[in-house]
């Protein structure tokens, strides 16, 4: 030590961040596990009327498609994925980064509001593919001479754009948005907040069981705060031009049929959200441990 004097030594923390599109990735990964069951989910929504259990919706897919049939829409789903969740990832993971000050905790107040901004913008971005996909997932309910038969998700586009109009693509905005607003807010706000809870006890540290509990909690949130407007998004998305005459006559039509209309495909929803959070939280954290950006914090 030199003239006496103790030489102070920096000292740092290293941590890694998302990049921006590593939340789209990790979603269209997850919806390749999950996407039977959102095909299920969707066609229980369609249907008007007396409600059928899961078991007989998948049995009828089956029995007509074969097990490729669960697939149905499967190109249209990771499209889908790849924009919508891209993007409000995106927004939340960026906005996230920028406003935090010292690495600390975002207020739950300030964390969903980014969460509603990146929702609102991944809803509209991603519309045109939601729109295919439920299509394409709900065509073999339909009688033969009604189905439309898209190939793949953009040969749906492609078709959508022809014979309808572009404007067509973004039938059912409102709704999409609305309802990717409270998802991504159940989801990527209610998961920082859970995980953040998780690890201030003394069971849980940083790893795949805290990222399970915390993204399985988040699922459930999101899953009962979307139903009403995943239920009313599916039907107009699924509807010919002017048939649904707006969103008021679709919400009165849809409440003729009792309130629990709006919680139709609510198990199949939750089976599928379930997973697709803790498996897209999942492989996100991965994504962040193995690729992320190297943030290094003195201590």
């Amino acid at each position: 030590m030199a003239n006496g004097n103790t030489a102070e030594m920096a000292t740092f923390k290293e941590s890694r961040i998302s990049r921006w599109y590593f939340g789209g990735i990790a979603s269209a990964g997850a919806a390749c596990c999950t996407h039977p069951l959102d095909l299920l989910k969707v066609q229980m929504q369609t249907q008007k009327g007396k409600n059928i259990t899961v078991l007989k919706v998948a049995k009828n897919v089956v029995r007509q498609q074969g097990i490729i049939g669960l697939y149905n829409g499967i190109s249209a789903s990771v499209l889908r994925q790849l924009t919508y969740s891209m993007a409000r990832f995106g927004v939340y993971d960026v906005g996230k980064q920028y406003l935090a000050k010292d690495s600390k905790q975002l207020p739950f107040h300030m964390s969903a509001l980014l969460a509603a901004l990146g929702g609102a913008g991944g809803g509209f971005v991603g519309n045109p593919a939601d729109l295919v996909n439920v299509r394409m997932q709900n065509d073999i309910k339909l009688p033969p001479d009604q189905r439309r038969n898209y190939k793949n998700a953009v040969h749906g586009i492609y078709r959508v754009m022809k014979t309808e109009g572009i404007t067509q693509l973004w039938a059912g905005t409102s709704m999409t948005c609305s309802r990717a607003v409270l998802m991504t807010i159940g989801q990527l706000s209610f998961y920082d907040l859970t995980k953040s809870f998780l690890l201030t006890t003394p069971y849980f540290h940083d790893n795949i069981i805290t990222h399970f509990a915390a993204s399985l909690t988040a699922g459930a949130i999101a899953t009962t705060m979307c139903q009403p407007f995943d239920v009313l998004k599916t039907r107009a998305m699924n509807a010919k031009r002017g048939e649904t005459g707006g969103i008021v006559k679709l919400i009165v039509s849809t409440a003729k049929e009792g309130p629990m209309a709006f919680f139709k495909g609510y198990v199949p929803a939750f089976v599928r959200l379930a997973p697709q959070t803790v498996l897209t939280f999942v492989f996100l954290e991965q994504l962040r441990l193995n690729f992320g950006i190297v943030k290094r914090e003195t201590l």
